[in-house]
């Protein structure tokens, strides 16, 4: 497994259409299965690590967010992956790190990153610095197709109608999802986990557990109401707790098409997110 810093050095054949695995390092068995998943598509493996300073807010956790290349190295050399990419921030962004925020500022992002009023409202900034880095690592990488977990999932369908919408620049690329893996209590495996200590993980599981309790509910207000109770109930400050269109993550305006539950919530200094597919009445 090579380590790759120079991206001149992805032009190398033996990466040509490559499955990647974009990241931000840090990783956990979440990030390890997104490789797997990519193995099974028969192609080389290339992982990108690079925590991206555009999507992260001022007040936001970029100086503090885990650098551990030497253990990422170890999870994944066992898995198979045939490269990783470690792009330096001058590497990524040229112009300078400022210019490269009023660029990420100024991008034209599809609806689903603008309108539904979830990460979009609670991290103003943030998809435009997601949108300008996975764009330029895919020119880049020049991947046949991108692996992303269901965690993160309005950036996951931010990035497959910014690829949708531009084939131009990004051809045949194909986006596949893939689904949050959990620890054996039901927490979503995030690099974030690492700063919950003792109870708080304990008090992490109300996410998982709003959840389950909106099964229960018939109808979208209710189902939205329960996870928010579920959540207060375990002592976290509640960003949205919403039932959503699967697929434009605006409100719920008929059963016709696949809903999803979506939660963000903090728990001390910690921004936990998750969301599960949802069956619900209006």
């Amino acid at each position: 497994m090579r380590i790759v810093e120079d991206p001149a050095d992805l032009a190398d054949p033996a990466l040509t259409g490559c499955g990647f695995v974009p990241t931000m390092g840090a990783l956990h068995a979440g990030h390890g299965s997104l490789v797997e998943r990519a193995r099974r598509d028969g192609r080389p493996v290339v992982v990108s690590i690079f925590v991206n300073p555009t999507q992260f807010g001022p007040n936001e956790d970029y100086a503090r967010y885990p650098r551990t290349l030497d253990a990422d190295r170890a999870l994944l050399e066992p898995l198979g992956a045939d490269a990783i990419f470690v792009p330096s921030v001058e590497a990524m962004y040229p112009e300078g790190l400022e210019a490269s925020r009023a660029v990420a500022a100024a991008l034209p992002l599809p609806e689903v990153g603008t309108r539904p009023g979830l990460e979009d409202r609670c991290r103003p900034g943030h998809f435009g610095g997601v949108a300008l880095v996975v764009g330029r690592l895919f020119d880049m990488v020049r991947p046949a197709a991108a692996y992303f977990g269901e965690k993160d999932y309005q950036q996951l369908r931010l990035i497959e109608d910014m690829v949708a919408a531009d084939p131009a620049r990004f051809g045949a690329l194909r986006i596949v999802p893939c689904p949050t893996i959990r620890e054996t209590t039901g927490l979503a495996m995030s690099s974030r986990n690492r700063y919950l200590a003792g109870a708080e993980r304990e008090q992490a599981l109300a996410l998982a557990r709003a959840l389950q309790v909106a099964h229960s509910a018939q109808r979208v207000e209710t189902a939205e109401r329960l996870m928010r109770e579920t959540l207060e109930s375990h002592g976290l400050e509640v960003e949205y707790a919403a039932v959503r269109d699967a697929r434009t993550l605006l409100p719920v305006t008929g059963f016709e098409r696949p809903t999803r539950a979506l939660i963000a919530a903090r728990l001390g200094a910690t921004r936990l997110i998750d969301n599960a597919p949802m069956t619900v009445w209006r």
